[in-house]
């Protein structure tokens, strides 16, 4: 007991920050279109419905992530110790997962005959979500030089995607590694079918604690069309583009494409189930202040 003690005010004398401290501010890393999407010991987020085309928006991410260079409205400036990439896809199968690695390899003007050094691409699919994590965890630990990490599929790193103590497990392990090895995490999460919130009790952490969420959906005037915009950012907001796939299987501006919605954001759903039983009595209180709530009754005329 008192060497638990003991080790609480430890930790407690580590984390206290003086005003005198002299506090780097963190690398930025990524951008689009000019502004500041990621930094270095934090996370982001693309989140979109099915046939979005969210995967191919990563790869773009990714193909700028190699070179160090402009990909689509992605461009990235990752620090020379922090060049290598891990990307994790729990959803698709090899195959799909090689053509996913081939397409950020083409969109970086890269050779797709000879693997690049810098790029570790897992897929894993056929694990459970608690061994998933814990690959991940290890390939983080074990690889030098890692500067992003791309998880395919955040989702399917816990069994119930409406639990609120996994949720808040999950998002504390990715708030963990990126600071405790000061890399950058993107991952990626689907949107309700319904709604443009992300999905579950995840969804809502995601969207509390990403330093930035992209949006990609599929235009209302153009199928052929998908726009990204920031759902979520603390940076300066960038001006959303649009993409479109062109007969060689890539993603490319779509030039001249006007959007009849600029920026629109996704609405954060009220979390109603993380309100204390003080809080619901609180709101039941003002509802009933003037006795009960009469329900009357119409006739139908037939």
């Amino acid at each position: 007991m008192q060497e638990l003690k003991e080790n609480i005010l430890r930790i407690w004398e580590e984390k206290q920050l003086r005003i005198t401290d002299e506090i780097q501010t963190a690398p930025e890393v990524l951008y689009a279109n000019g502004s500041v999407i990621g930094t270095l010991g934090n996370f982001s987020a693309s989140t979109g419905k099915a046939k979005s085309k969210k995967t191919f928006n990563v790869a773009a991410i990714v193909g700028a992530s190699l070179v160090n260079g402009k990909v689509l409205g992605y461009t990235a400036e990752f620090p020379d110790d922090k060049r290598t990439i891990l990307y994790f896809d729990t959803e698709q199968s090899p195959y799909h997962c090689q053509k996913v690695m081939e397409r950020a390899l083409r969109l970086a003007k890269l050779p797709t005959d000879i693997h690049p050094e810098r790029l570790k691409f897992a897929a894993l699919r056929q694990l459970t979500p608690t061994l998933r994590l814990e690959v991940i965890e290890q390939a983080i630990i074990s690889t030098p030089e890692v500067g992003l990490v791309v998880i395919d599929g955040v989702r399917d790193l816990m069994y119930d995607i409406n639990c609120a103590k996994e949720s808040t497990d999950l998002i504390g392990k990715l708030m963990e590694w990126t600071d405790k090895y000061q890399i950058h995490i993107h991952t990626v999460l689907h949107l309700n079918k319904s709604d443009d919130n992300a999905r579950g009790h995840v969804g809502t952490e995601l969207n509390n604690k990403a330093e930035t969420v992209l949006q990609v959906s599929r235009s209302k005037t153009d199928d052929t069309v998908s726009e990204v915009c920031a759902a979520m950012i603390r940076a300066a907001e960038f001006e959303p583009f649009a993409f479109r796939v062109n007969d060689s299987g890539l993603p490319e501006i779509a030039n001249g494409y006007v959007f009849t919605e600029p920026g629109k954001k996704a609405s954060v759903p009220f979390p109603y189930k993380e309100l204390s039983e003080e809080q619901h009595r609180e709101a039941l209180d003002v509802v009933f202040a003037n006795g009960s709530i009469k329900v009357v009754a119409t006739s139908r005329r037939h």
